[in-house]
């Protein structure tokens, strides 16, 4: 059942190159067919080779297919070749799974694109790449996917290219995930130049002989998660993602739910090993997670655009599936990321969805009401705002759960602390964005209201989709009041990762613990229902009672504008003084300086090569009587 593994990236890879030759040529439905197809075949494969999976003993695990040796200097090597375990099996699952389904979702919103064959094609690179990275059975390998999707999201980002904002959008994003890269690439190099070996199996194996020192790990840990800060936009990497909103909306889904900014978490944890043995590490990745979920919440709540409100909850979420692995609870952090590509896609998904049916508007304070004219939109975008605000019984208060608890039983009562904040404000945010956007009177102007209409089945069945699964996705890892055996997604991932112990608590504190955190998602809930059902003239007294504390948060803490007063800008006047200075006066200078004195001498030989023979005749004449003269001398 497994034996077919290799074949997951290659699929989708192999129906972007057929579009990039022939794309032209096909028609719109066969672009659909051969893009949608690739990526569902891969998902099948996957779901067949993860029950395969399930039966083969651990200590023949991971499953490797070798293709050829890539690199090969000295006493290092990196070979071409795929490996597939419980952690890279449940990332395939995700990507080919929900990336099926926004490839789906987006034949219906991006039917009268005119660029169709082009955003197909850079989808399914993307999800080629994303493949590549989580499949790779070597660091080096990894990096090659990593590019891959940064690669992509600057092509999808920047998608609409002929939009200004579009195509700055991109840029940013593909220069921000540069800095973060260039960190990652400096870990790999001391990983490699340490061990010898980029093979995960090979690093496991050093790190178990006592072959990297807490040191080694310390700096390598570091270097790679300031890659990882870049790629999941965390503290302070993250102001590229809520820019990514300018591109097509089923790129935001696909971006924030199923693939890049995953790649972080999933690279942690597959470098688990080395972060266990690095307490230094792994509290910086708490933290840094802990204070992005407070942080990027503080700034949704104040936001107006319905993206861009998702891309900070994005950023939020992100960070609590660091403090899953900055606690070592490396399967609570995948867990949670396994929940959110559910509940986010669904709701990036449904948002798009609203968008459709108000001719691209995007402000909630111009909607209002909309719960009457989109009855399959609504409940879905609904479940998938109780997920992620953490509601019992749905998949997101499973996983948010089991980071919180484990970051309490482990001592780090800071970060749980965090959560519990970043989970209050998660719930108030988006219910703020529920009741704006489907309750209440309408706001809708003139020509959006004119063309208000639910979305075509295409589009609507993929909601209904993540709507289940953001239900009951979370069923398979129940918190251990309900059993020992009731967290089935530990136990699978238990073989791939290096989880660190986390205490022991009591059934009554883990009962108290888990009605802690639903009591204060419901009264998150209730406060963003006070403030703007109720009550919906407060917002505006809060505003006006604490004006630089809502400028504040609604300018997003003056970040961006920080970055450019102390990054951007000098490294432009920089760049215009060295141009200015030495590119044009030097380089220019001595380029153009050698070309003038060729071409000066070119003037001057070519008195003495006209071509005529007279001319050839004088000179000889002048020759000769200069020399007899100087004879006669």
């Amino acid at each position: 059942m497994t034996d077919f593994f290799w074949l997951i990236p290659l699929l989708p890879g192999a129906s972007a190159l057929l579009l990039v030759i022939f794309g032209r040529w096909l028609p719109k439905k066969a672009v659909s067919w051969l893009a949608c197809l690739s990526v569902l075949a891969s998902f099948l494969i996957s779901l067949v080779s993860f029950f395969g999976l399930t039966r083969i003993a651990p200590e023949n695990l991971p499953l490797v297919k070798f293709f050829f040796r890539w690199i090969e200097a000295g006493v290092f090597r990196a070979d071409f070749s795929f490996q597939f375990d419980p952690l890279s099996s449940i990332m395939t699952l995700v990507v080919t799974g929900v990336g099926f389904l926004i490839h789906l979702y987006s034949v219906g919103y991006m039917g009268q694109d005119r660029s169709y064959t082009r955003y197909f094609a850079y989808l399914n690179l993307f999800t080629f790449a994303m493949l590549i990275l989580v499949m790779s059975s070597n660091i080096v390998l990894l990096f090659v996917g990593w590019e891959g999707v940064g690669l992509c999201s600057y092509l999808l980002i920047g998608f609409w290219f002929e939009r200004p904002r579009a195509a700055s959008a991109g840029k940013k994003a593909f220069l921000v995930n540069r800095i973060g890269d260039a960190a990652f690439l400096l870990g790999i190099f001391f990983i490699v130049s340490n061990i010898g070996s980029g093979e995960f199996r090979e690093i496991n194996e050093a790190v178990k002989a006592g072959g990297v020192s807490p040191a080694l790990a310390t700096l390598v840990g570091l270097l790679l998660f300031a890659g990882a800060t870049g790629k999941s936009a965390q503290i302070p990497l993250y102001v590229w993602l809520p820019d990514a909103m300018e591109g097509p909306t089923p790129v935001s889904a696909l971006i924030h739910a199923a693939t890049m900014v995953t790649a972080g978490v999933y690279m942690v944890s597959r470098m688990s090993y080395v972060f266990s043995l690095s307490g230094a590490a792994l509290e910086i990745v708490g933290i840094i997670g802990g204070l992005t979920a407070v942080f990027a919440g503080t700034i949704a709540i104040a936001q107006n655009d319905i993206k861009r409100i998702l891309a900070y909850s994005t950023i939020s979420q992100i960070g609590y599936m660091f403090i899953g692995c900055g606690v070592g609870a490396y399967a609570a952090g995948m867990f949670h990321l396994y929940t959110h590509a559910f509940f986010k896609s669904l709701l990036f998904l449904a948002a798009g969805s609203v968008m459709h049916a108000l001719s691209g508007e995007l402000d909630i304070r111009r909607m209002g009401g909309l719960r009457r004219h989109l009855p399959l939109t609504y409940p879905t975008f609904l479940v998938g705002a109780v997920a992620i605000a953490g509601v019992p019984f749905l998949s997101g208060f499973f996983s948010k759960d089991a980071i919180l608890t484990r970051a309490f039983a482990s001592g780090h009562y800071l970060v749980w602390g965090l959560g519990i904040v970043g989970a209050v404000l998660t719930a108030f945010y988006m219910f703020r964005l529920v009741f704006l956007t489907f309750f209440g009177e309408e706001r809708l102007d003139h020509e959006a209201g004119a063309h208000l209409h639910e979305s075509p089945p295409v589009m609507t069945v993929p909601l209904v989709v993540l709507a289940f699964f953001s239900i009951v996705a979370g069923y398979v890892g129940l918190p251990v009041v309900f059993g020992e055996k009731a967290d089935l997604f530990s136990r699978f991932l238990e073989p791939a990762l290096r989880s660190l112990p986390g205490g022991h608590l009591g059934i009554g504190t883990e009962w108290l613990l888990i009605l802690v955190a639903a009591a204060l998602a419901l009264a998150g809930i209730y406060w963003a229902y006070f403030f703007y059902l109720k009550s919906p003239q407060t917002p505006h007294l809060f505003v006006a009672r604490f004006p630089r504390m809502y400028r504040l948060l609604y300018n997003k803490y003056y970040v961006d504008e920080a970055y450019e007063k102390l990054f951007v800008r000098p490294v432009v006047r920089g760049s215009e003084f060295v141009y200015d200075g030495f590119d044009l006066r030097v380089i220019d200078g001595t380029v153009n300086g050698a070309a003038s004195a060729a071409g000066f001498s070119g003037r001057i030989l070519s008195l003495f090569q006209s071509g005529l023979i007279k001319d050839y005749a004088l000179i000889f004449l002048l020759g000769v009587v200069l020399f007899v003269g100087w004879l006669l001398m």
